[in-house]
């Protein structure tokens, strides 16, 4: 590779260290930055050598910053097909595989095509109202329908495809692809998928049914929820970042997308050793 694309989470306070860090192993290897928007502007103010261009003018992107970051940069580059490392600079940072100290390292394995291919799903989520389609987003994480400030419960229904309609009382549900199913989906009590699943689970918030647990369905299938009732404000969220108000007889439509995201890792990466320091798993000290 020689034109690695950059996007960075400007605001980070380690942004410019960062940034600098990676302009100088970026030279070291004989490569060039191609940078964008708010990135380009921060070099610029860096005075950092870059190529102004897009996603596309790139070989493969790196991004600098945590998961949030990760995931305004897919939203905004999946059209450019090209593969994405990411480079934590957050907090867990389950998307960003790859660590702050291990940046050389990346550049590095870039520079010499040496990286594991990850392919992740992407879910498409469409909202009707009656015949009207009134949303489309994709998402790399999860599409969440659930109850607004007023915390009043809210009613659904769940279908698979064009099976039985399921009803569902309680703060609502997450609908997460397999990179989602470690982010909120976990914290509600669902399983962990590997990203090679072709599986979406379907997790209830806090259902008002002891017998309520988390669904595993194939990703060929289209899974829809209907508001029935709401005593307050109900949104649909993709991937915590952008939301919609739903009103009752809405449907949210969610499927896999057609499109997919090709996450790279230097080289040895492993997804249970991901877990594994992420999660703090560790066996019995007796």
């Amino acid at each position: 590779m020689k034109r690695i694309g950059v996007y960075v989470n400007w605001e980070n306070p380690r942004a410019a260290e960062a940034t600098r860090r990676l302009a100088e192993c970026v030279a070291r290897e004989g490569l060039s930055l191609v940078a964008w928007g708010d990135t380009a502007a921060l070099m610029s103010r860096l005075m950092l050598p870059y190529v102004r261009g897009a996603a596309a003018d790139a070989e493969a992107l790196l991004v600098l910053g945590g998961d949030g970051t990760m995931l305004r940069a897919v939203r905004e580059t999946v059209s450019s097909g090209r593969p994405v490392m990411g480079v934590n600079m957050g907090s867990l940072g389950f998307l960003t595989g790859v660590s702050e100290r291990e940046l050389d390292q990346a550049v590095a394995c870039l520079a010499r095509d040496e990286v594991t291919e990850s392919r992740r799903t992407l879910a498409e989520a469409r909202v009707l109202r009656g015949t009207t389609e009134r949303y489309c987003t994709r998402c790399l994480n999860d599409v969440v329908v659930r109850n607004g400030d007023s915390a009043r419960i809210v009613e659904l229904e769940i279908t698979v495809d064009d099976g039985t309609a399921v009803p569902i009382t309680g703060d609502g549900l997450i609908i997460a692809t397999p990179t989602g199913s470690t982010g909120h989906s976990l914290s509600a009590g669902g399983p962990i998928l590997h990203p090679a699943c072709p599986a979406f689970v379907a997790t209830f918030i806090c259902a008002h049914a002891l017998a309520a647990r988390p669904l595993v369905i194939p990703d060929t299938s289209t899974l829809s929820l209907r508001v029935v009732r709401c005593a307050g404000e109900v949104r649909l969220i993709a991937d915590g970042q952008s939301a919609l108000a739903l009103e009752a007889g809405d449907v949210v439509r969610v499927r896999k997308a057609a499109e997919a995201v090709l996450f790279i890792y230097p080289s040895g990466h492993d997804f249970l050793g991901i877990l594994r320091a992420k999660l703090r798993w560790q066996g019995s000290s007796v």
